[in-house]
């Protein structure tokens, strides 16, 4: 059935199933979500069980927005609502998400902004048209968020038009009768890097992750027959923001993509923070940037934001559900239901099944899972790695040990996720040096105090209450060249946790050679240094380094004491991976490891199978698995 048909029946329905008092002006597939449009949107409000009707006896997504009609311009709205909330309710900031039609306030205190039993809203909705939306403002400003809805409200146009194309190819008739069902591995198997893997039926092809490997500028196989044309792909799945998943995702435009990313809205904007740091990282290495920054814009009004366990057609046979990783902010395991229930594949991402400072362990409880896609980058006999509360005391001794000695200490750290665990470790030392920020750590933490919802309990509860552990004053933001020179030369210790992670480029360059000469200095690494990366190569004990330094190539020595410090790692260890896989019920009848080195990918296989008794496999990157 063409889709103006399509929406003429459930308009129908719709009607029928409603009040005799309640009228619909339009129905409209707009992504995921069926929208109905409405000049009754308060009855609806007052009666939640009005769209969870709707949704039951349709089996779709409902949303239900005012008549555009009835919206009053961003700007006159936004005066009005000042004029109707009190001052004591402390608004910070008012944006439209034009997607939604909702006016979301920020305000530090969201209970006078609500009103009595709501009444302030009611008016503010009554007067504006808006939905409004008050949420508690984040403690620290980010520019990244900010650029985010100001570039999505400038390309408002353009959404309503994309998300009614994206939701009428999701909900067409399917044409293939067959059923089978295939993975493939782009990238990301036996290796850590480039991940990307083509799920396929007869009427979709999804890709999930799109990655580049930054120490090699490695990229998935894109070009082979099961990606082309890349045209042609139905959705784009984005597990979460590193660069190993996301960094060509932009790449993707540029060869003809122009569907649906879906990923969610923590994702997006480190997503944004990251894309924009590569390629500029490229510049002043003298490299190539694979893409310019106008992709990571197209990239980002192509995304649809999705949260943990709304489960959402993304294709005419696939349903996708996102449900917590524990990795780092956003991040997520991707679910798919095949056929309405035929078939279900779990696709885990990076995950860490153990509570840490930041999130809840990662999400196993799914229905059901026929196969499940893992990863296995600590899956080694040996990986086995020590509880934060252990990191944070050695991390604790190693730090005492070189204020003694009169020393400073230098931490690389990846911004995202790393950098955010270290902190709260530090916080809780209370220490009486100052730690300085440097690089995007302080714009990636101020992400994070914007998405409370996706920190762990006793976290998000002690930011609500003024008790944010990244605002304490012990931590002091970095941000040019001349303050950083000036921090090197400082005589009395100090930590600097700074990007990169692993040594590859950022402002941590800088200290390492103002401070690798000195041995009261000290070095700790607290995260992967990748196999060929700099920080490596220091961790294996090289004593002398080369470093650029105003356009010619300098010799460092390396005096600096330098130590590892496991624990802190995003990633689950064997054990943990293990028990990962115990905790799923019924048990995967298939599992494929990837995202590891060889020997740590087919270890796991191999030691999930003899525990489990599951076929298990560890692919090579360019296989194709028939999964149904």
């Amino acid at each position: 059935m063409p889709a103006e048909e399509t929406l003429s029946e459930l308009k129908r329905r719709i009607k029928e199933l409603l009040p005799a008092d309640v009228s619909i002006s339009g129905v409209e597939f707009e992504g995921p979500e069926l929208v109905v449009y409405t000049e009754d949107t308060q009855k609806f409000a007052d009666d939640g069980a009005i769209v969870r009707t709707l949704a039951r006896e349709l089996k779709k997504r409902i949303s239900v927005r005012p008549n555009s009609d009835m919206l009053m311009e961003p700007e006159k709205a936004t005066k009005v609502i000042y004029d109707i909330i009190p001052d004591e309710g402390g608004i910070k900031d008012i944006y439209f998400d034009m997607d939604k039609e909702e006016a979301i306030i920020e305000a530090e205190k969201p209970g006078l902004v609500i009103g009595t039993h709501g009444a302030t809203l009611r008016e503010v909705a009554r007067v504006i048209g808006w939905r409004p939306n008050v949420i508690r403002a984040p403690p620290i400003q980010s520019t990244t968020i900010k650029s985010i809805r100001r570039y999505l409200r400038e390309e408002s146009e353009f959404r309503k038009n994309f998300v009614k194309k994206v939701g009428r190819r999701i909900y067409r008739d399917k044409r293939i009768d067959e059923v089978w069902l295939r993975i493939t591995a782009l990238g990301g198997c036996r290796e850590v890097g480039r991940n990307a893997f083509m799920l396929s039926t007869p009427e979709t092809r999804i890709l999930i992750d799109c990655g580049v490997n930054v120490g090699s500028d490695g990229v998935p196989y894109l070009y082979v027959p099961e990606a082309s044309p890349i045209s042609d792909i139905d959705a784009v799945v984005i597990t979460h923001a590193h660069l190993d998943h996301s960094g060509l995702v932009p790449l993707l435009l540029l060869y003809g993509y122009d569907g649906p990313i879906y990923m969610t809205e923590p994702t997006r904007a480190l997503m944004a923070l990251l894309l924009l740091d590569y390629i500029e990282v490229s510049a002043r290495e003298g490299k190539k940037a694979p893409y310019k920054s106008s992709l990571i814009r197209d990239a980002i009004r192509h995304t649809i934001p999705l949260k943990y366990g709304d489960v959402t057609d993304i294709s005419p046979d696939v349903k996708l559900t996102f449900y917590n990783a524990g990795h780092i902010l956003g991040s997520a395991s991707a679910y798919f239901n095949i056929g309405n229930g035929l078939y279900n594949f779990a696709f885990t991402g990076d995950i860490k099944y153990e509570r840490t400072f930041l999130f809840d362990p990662a999400f196993n409880g799914f229905p059901r899972v026929d196969a499940m896609v893992m990863e296995s980058t600590y899956g080694g006999m040996n990986d086995l790695q020590p509880s934060r509360k252990e990191a944070e005391h050695h991390l604790n001794k190693e730090i005492e040990e070189t204020i003694k000695k009169g020393g400073k200490t230098i931490i690389p750290a990846f911004a995202v996720g790393r950098s955010q665990e270290v902190m709260i470790a530090l916080e809780r030392m209370h220490l009486e040096i100052p730690v300085y920020l440097d690089g995007m750590i302080w714009e990636a933490t101020a992400i994070h105090t914007a998405y409370p919802e996706y920190l762990n309990r006793n976290l998000k509860n002690s930011i609500f209450q003024g008790e944010n552990p990244f605002l304490s004053d012990v931590f002091v933001p970095v941000d040019d060249a001349e303050k950083r020179k000036g921090i090197i030369d400082e005589k009395e210790p100090f930590i600097v946790l700074a990007t990169a992670g692993m040594l590859n480029g950022g402002p941590v360059l800088e200290y390492l050679k103002g401070l690798a000469g000195d041995e009261k200095n000290k070095l700790i690494f607290v995260g992967y240094q990748g196999e060929g990366t700099l920080g490596r190569r220091i961790q294996k004990g090289w004593k002398e380094i080369q470093l650029p330094n105003e356009g010619k190539m300098k010799n460092i020595k390396i005096n600096m004491e330098t130590r590892t410090i496991d624990g802190f790692s995003g990633h689950s260890d064997r054990n943990q991976l293990i028990e990962y896989v115990r905790g799923i019920r019924p048990l995967p009848s298939k599992i494929m490891c990837m995202h590891g080195e060889s020997s740590k990918c087919v270890a796991l296989a191999s030691g999930i199978h003899k525990r489990f008794n599951i076929e298990t496999v560890a692919p090579m990157n360019l296989e194709t698995l028939r999964l149904v």
